[in-house]
């Protein structure tokens, strides 16, 4: 059975940093392209990030770009997303997925709330 386990959220000022976990279990993660999206209160999903399964490539939304970092350690199963310089406009639920599923994504997310 596919599991993603979104971990990392939290309330935090804007400026400041949060590091998401994604732990996945029941596929061999280093196959897959791997991407995280959010969803913010009200809004549909958007796409913030992709990563190769090597970890070699690495794309980012124009709205995170210089902000947050994408890497993953496939050796234990585990995405990762660094988030530096929060606005609050990155308030939202944030879901990993397979890049081909990012719109259905499976886990139950992890909330990030930026707020002074």
């Amino acid at each position: 059975e596919v599991q993603l386990v979104e971990s990392g959220g939290g309330l935090v000022q804007p400026g400041g940093s949060l590091r998401l976990s994604c732990a996945a279990s029941g596929f061999t993660l280093r196959t897959y392209d791997m991407s995280w999206v959010r969803q913010a209160p009200g809004k549909g999903l958007e796409w913030v990030s992709t990563i190769n399964g090597a970890g070699s490539l690495t794309y980012y939304a124009d709205s995170v770009k210089g902000r947050f970092t994408i890497s993953r350690d496939n050796a234990k199963n585990t995405l990762y997303l660094q988030l530096n310089s929060l606005q609050r406009d990155d308030t939202a639920m944030y879901y990993c997925a397979k890049t081909s599923d990012w719109h259905s994504p499976q886990g139950q997310g992890t909330q990030v709330t930026v707020s002074s």
